[in-house]
């Protein structure tokens, strides 16, 4: 596993969205949920601000840290957040200070593992908004995605 810190100015995003918690496995199931409504055809051309094809998965609004409630935000970097289809939420994500995460190994195992690494570390975590960006390949063991954490 590798990571790097970048900072990255405040940007968009809109898409579909749950509250959510890690216990139990519950925020897998209602991520997956969120993937299944979002790969329905038709669904993501609703944007019409996208900027890229890349997919974005943010969680935020967390009560308290990893282990509390947070809003999952499943969807599309967008130039602006002013008029949203319904059913879609927009989200902005604040200028900050990543730790970027890149696993090695086959999609979807790699991106959990790498999500249970950041939850044993010491990183000095802000929990404003973390996100995932997803580059979808034609075979879906393929998918390459890094992790953006955000910390001080």
């Amino acid at each position: 596993m590798q990571n790097e810190t970048e900072y990255l100015p405040m940007f968009f995003v809109a898409g579909l969205a749950v509250r959510t918690l890690n216990k139990d496995g519950q925020a897998g199931k209602d991520i997956g949920q969120l993937w299944q409504k979002l790969m329905q055809p038709a669904i993501a051309d609703k944007l019409h601000k996208k900027e890229g094809n890349e997919v974005y998965c943010v969680y935020t609004d967390y009560e308290s840290d990893h282990t509390d409630y947070y809003t999952a935000i499943l969807g599309y970097k967008v130039s602006s957040i002013a008029y949203l289809p319904e059913g879609f939420i927009g989200k902005a994500i604040p200028a900050s200070k990543y730790e970027v995460f890149t696993a090695d190994g086959e999609f979807p195992a790699n991106i959990g593992a790498t999500w249970q690494h950041i939850w044993q570390s010491n990183l000095n975590r802000t929990y404003t908004a973390d996100f995932d960006v997803y580059q979808l390949k034609e075979k879906f063991e393929d998918t390459e995605f890094k992790i953006y954490v955000a910390v001080d």
